[in-house]
């Protein structure tokens, strides 16, 4: 069980110029007093082709942590330029903020960015060189995607020292958008193959079924789309339990995906908090 829960995150300053600051206002519940402090911290995606661009833009250390609800504003620098790919200025990115406790990171929130020009002049014929100060930032704030990791807490005697293992792939998984759908590729000409070997009437029949589970599988991605962090405050512990298993993707739809996107795969999972009365933070 996790000592801290995540409960909310509001992207205050959205949409704004690039290179104004970010600013979260951060809701979190700490079920236990803690030793250390808990670090914050937001990262640019500055490719979606390498990491190597990634910008930390900002940290904080929060502490002392008293038990209950904690609220503060994080306020972190817009990135350097100079970090990033002419071609990559513009268009869709991500921008992450995570928590980490005793160098042990238990939840990440992403966020999808969209960079474009103020007019659409501008977006239609853009210059051959970026002009920044005409460019503007949206956060899609309504789309947040939340990994929690289980790490070992004060409390954890029994855990191993170093719980969770380290989880590389976490993050070098983003480079493999190349291979991104290729496995739905190569299972939909296995099944074209499969129909191709079937009479008429059956060629018919299995053609309306496709059709049934593809409206389905859209409509059951449509329900599963991302959830706000507020409103998740009030699922049961069940759905906790659920939550802390595995990742879920940012989920944007067909029509939104890009590479960028494919790099938005260091992403989050939901979690529900319980209420309690509001304490004080100190930031450092």
């Amino acid at each position: 069980m996790s000592v801290v829960s995540l409960l909310g995150v509001k992207v205050l300053n959205n949409p704004a110029p690039f290179d104004s600051k970010y600013q979260f206002e951060i809701t979190f519940e700490c079920l236990e007093n803690l030793k250390n402090d808990l670090e914050w911290k937001v990262t640019y995606v500055g490719s979606a082709t390498s990491s190597e661009h990634d910008q930390e833009l900002d940290s904080l250390l929060v502490g002392p942590v008293p038990v209950g609800v904690n609220k503060f504003i994080f306020e972190a620098d817009s990135p350097n330029l100079k970090r990033i790919p002419d071609s990559e200025i513009l268009g869709v990115t991500v921008i992450l903020l995570s928590c980490s406790y005793d160098d042990r990171e238990f939840v990440r929130v992403g966020y999808y960015v969209n960079n474009e020009y103020d007019s659409e002049e501008m977006n239609a014929e853009p210059p051959s060189k970026v002009d920044i100060k005409r460019v503007r930032r949206n956060v899609l704030a309504e789309k947040p995607r939340v990994t929690r990791f289980a790490i070992k807490w004060d409390t954890d005697d029994s855990a191993p020292a170093q719980y969770p293992p380290d989880q590389p792939e976490a993050d070098v998984g983003i480079d493999d958008g190349l291979n991104y759908g290729a496995e739905e590729v190569e299972l939909e000409e296995g099944l074209k193959a499969e129909l191709a070997q079937l009479p008429p009437e059956e060629d018919e029949e299995m053609d309306g079924a496709a059709d049934t589970a593809g409206a389905k599988a859209e409509d059951d991605e449509s329900d599963a789309g991302s959830e706000d962090l507020e409103a998740e405050s009030s699922g049961s512990e069940d759905e906790e339990e659920e939550a802390e298993d595995g990742d879920e993707e940012m989920d944007m739809g067909e029509d939104g995906e890009t590479a960028a996107q494919g790099q938005a795969n260091r992403q989050m999972k939901e979690q529900p908090a319980h209420q309690q009365q509001q304490g004080e933070v100190m930031v450092h």
